[in-house]
């Protein structure tokens, strides 16, 4: 078991439950609809919805304790001796509960930001430090207030290293993510344009990834991409890796195929299966801090080897008539559509480089803008710009203004048929958009038929 219902009593004393109090707790449950034997329900109240209504489903699909929102009254179907833990406020007594725990287990925890990339360096540091340590990170994208304390209720107690993965919308949420992790390490990515319409400018969200820091243990280390100005004026417990001679960690002789990545540092060189320059970056960031777990580099360079990326990432795919589908659909941001069409152009082998490009979503005042710019990352080696979306308009308006040949698609099907007379084998069509556009459909028209 990870603990016993007394454990969640202990943490909320003044509103607790003696109720089966040794009955053990193997699972956290806020959706009442998946059965999990021997788990403790959490009814999250959101603006559409409130978990409190769902309590008779949680306790018949295996809840055996829940924590309630003494607001809210408990309804008759509730049997009297069923343990409820009452609370102010459910949300907040799932962080503290969390933060409990990560404090009872106490494992080295690594906690990961960033605007682009965040998930991918997570998936990067877990593969490498499960060769050496009992380790656990977030799955999917339980990287918010709800699902970083979910993360943590989830590790097993045996565990070493813990990898979790922090996102943010607005100003304070690192900090509290932080809190409750309380990080022994941590990496912040890049700075770029994510949620710029909640936070104001680049500058802002510089500040809001920082928020990392202020929970970082004492002696902890913070691992930064040093190739951002905006990262540039920190100084104690910080290292600093990219591309140049002046950083902790200098990354070169960088090489991109079809499969991998290739780069030295410190004389030592590494490969991961990931394609691109900033793959590099990213995995730098990885090994800097194994070393600091005592990590030996044939024990890295295993990790690397076993990776396994969560999808939509960079993705290749073999499409009809032998054609090469680039999925990279999972999210964008202007610094992230500059990132892939780069290492498109890097891949050698095609005849015919086509780009696909969807909306950057969350950018308000200053989509317009953004979404221009990354017109200016096409060159003559992209033979081709499709764009859909009400936004990404205006990448085929500037991408016309410096001669490139691109055309902008009002309906995902015209896209597809436009698209579906293009592929041969020696073409290669990269895919990026928000995950909000659902790009993944249009790459999926194009696959062949199983």
């Amino acid at each position: 078991m990870k603990f016993s219902i007394q454990f969640v009593i202990d943490q909320f004393p003044q509103r607790g439950t003696n109720q089966q109090a040794s009955h053990p707790i193997d699972h956290m449950m806020t959706d009442s609809r998946i059965p999990l034997e021997n788990s403790l329900f959490i009814p999250i109240v959101g603006d559409n919805f409130n978990g409190h209504d769902f309590i008779a489903a949680a306790i018949e699909n295996g809840a055996v304790a829940s924590l309630w929102d003494m607001a809210y009254t408990v309804p008759q179907e509730v049997p009297d001796d069923f343990p409820l833990i009452f609370v102010k406020d459910t949300l907040d007594a799932l962080q503290s509960l969390a933060h409990a725990y990560r404090k009872k287990v106490n494992p080295t925890v690594i906690g990961i930001t960033g605007s682009n990339g965040k998930t991918t360096t997570k998936d990067i540091v877990y593969s490498i430090v499960k060769e050496q340590f009992n380790a656990y990170c977030t799955q999917g994208n339980f990287n918010n207030l709800i699902g970083l304390p979910l993360t943590i209720l989830q590790m097993e107690r045996k565990t070493e290293v813990l990898v979790l993965e922090m996102g943010m919308d607005t100003f304070g949420e690192i900090e509290r993510l932080s809190e409750i992790a309380e990080p022994d390490y941590g990496i912040i990515t890049n700075i770029g344009e994510s949620h710029i319409e909640y936070l104001g400018s680049r500058q802002g969200i510089a500040q809001a990834k920082l928020e990392i820091k202020k929970h970082l243990h004492d002696h902890g280390i913070l691992f930064v991409d040093g190739d951002e100005a905006l990262l540039g004026h920190l100084k104690e417990g910080v290292r600093f890796v990219g591309q140049n001679k002046g950083y902790d960690t200098c990354i070169h002789d960088i090489h991109v195929s079809t499969k991998d990545t290739t780069f030295t540092i410190h004389g030592q060189s590494f490969t991961v299966p990931l394609i691109g320059v900033h793959h590099a970056k990213n995995t730098a960031l990885a090994i800097e801090l194994a070393h600091e777990l005592n990590m030996t580099d044939s024990l890295i360079q295993k990790g690397l080897d076993h990776l396994k990326q969560t999808g939509m990432r960079f993705e290749l795919i073999e499409g009809k008539n032998g054609v090469t589908l680039v999925n990279d659909a999972y999210n964008a941001s202007a610094t992230s559509m500059a990132a892939s069409i780069d290492v498109l152009k890097q891949l050698s082998g095609f005849d015919r480089k086509i780009v696909v490009l969807g909306d950057i979503l969350e950018l308000g005042d200053f989509s317009e803008s953004y979404h221009r710019q990354v017109a200016h990352s096409l060159s003559e080696d992209i033979d081709l710009l499709y764009t859909y979306g009400e936004e990404a308009k205006y990448i085929t308006d500037e991408a016309k203004n410096l001669q490139v040949n691109a055309t902008h698609f009002k309906h995902k099907d015209d896209l597809i048929k436009a698209l579906d007379v293009q592929l041969d084998e020696k073409t290669i069509i990269l895919f990026k958009a928000s995950r909000g556009m659902a790009f993944e459909t249009i790459v999926d028209a194009l696959k062949e038929s199983d």
